[in-house]
């Protein structure tokens, strides 16, 4: 992924609570980022606690994006993050990248 500094982004941190609790609060932070330009970028190292609904609020972020052409990209998963994604089913690093655009290394 090459870095165009033509092209607008967002980037949003997410809570540390992501969880079924907190959903609401983080699928409005979601909301009003992904308005605001047309890239957004997700950091996710600081997610403490998250579960399925997480998960899917994510997927949905991602596909919607795609569908409208604007990048969804996810950066620095936590640990807790990965295991909650290991335990919804995605078994492997390249399922994961399948599924959740990231940046990673700088790119």
């Amino acid at each position: 992924m090459s870095s165009d500094v033509t092209e607008p982004k967002w980037s949003l941190r997410l809570p540390a609570d992501c969880s079924i609790a907190a959903i609401r609060n983080v699928y409005d932070l979601i909301r009003e980022a992904f308005g605001r330009q047309d890239r957004l970028e997700i950091d996710c190292s600081s997610v403490d606690k998250a579960d399925v609904t997480s998960i899917q609020l994510l997927l949905s972020t991602a596909k919607t994006g795609e569908a409208q052409g604007r990048p969804v990209v996810l950066t620095s998963f936590s640990q807790s993050l990965r295991n909650t994604l290991r335990r919804a089913g995605f078994t492997s690093e390249a399922m994961i990248d399948q599924h959740f655009p990231q940046k990673k290394d700088g790119t």
